[in-house]
């Protein structure tokens, strides 16, 4: 009877451990990678959320002036940069599945609140407190908008109250979900 030698046994043990090594070795590989492109998507997917959403009410852009919960001075219609919230807005088409006695317009602010990106709501158009933040990106580092009218970049905006529009406006941001981004949005009837 011929048999396997001890020595053929510990090279045919070193052979299939090298494999089996191998093959951990690449499973460990793909389930880190898979990991990082789970996380990455899910970045990218808060990003485009953020994104539809600031599309969304700028093109619903109203020049309708609001009061404050405190029932002040009006604010203007539109505004953004400078001091202050990132960009206030009066916003149509807001939906009421519900049929609640409230307008179809809504009052919505940006805001950079310790490296968030915000969006909050009033329930009413004047004399509301805004609602709780919405928070729409984490990790922002700086957020800047701008406004175009006139073939001209302007660093802030308040519609005066013949409750002008601008052209578009420019929001760079520095997210760590994205790096540096600059996005441009037009307004519907701008500059009128």
């Amino acid at each position: 009877m011929k048999g396997f030698t001890l020595i053929e046994m510990m090279v045919a043990l070193l052979v299939f451990g090298l494999v089996a090594a191998a093959g951990v070795a690449v499973m460990g590989f793909s389930v880190d990678n898979q990991q990082a492109v789970r996380g990455r998507t899910s970045d990218l997917g808060e990003f485009q959320r953020a994104r539809a959403l600031i599309t969304a009410d700028l093109q619903q852009a109203a020049t309708r002036r609001t009061r404050d919960d405190a029932g002040g001075a009006p604010r203007p219609a539109f505004a953004g940069g400078g001091q202050g919230p990132l960009l206030a807005l009066v916003r149509r088409g807001w939906d009421n599945p519900d049929g609640a006695p409230r307008a179809s317009l809504q009052y919505v602010e940006y805001s950079l609140d310790d490296g968030r990106l915000v969006r909050r709501t009033g329930s009413a158009l004047d004399g509301a407190p805004l609602g709780r933040p919405q928070v729409l990106l984490t990790g922002v580092k700086r957020a800047e908008v701008s406004f175009l009218t006139g073939g001209e970049w302007l660093p802030a905006w308040a519609s005066r109250p013949a409750a002008v529009l601008p052209e578009a406006v420019s929001l760079e941001l520095d997210a760590a979900a994205v790096g540096e981004v600059r996005q441009l949005f037009l307004l519907p009837g701008g500059g009128k």
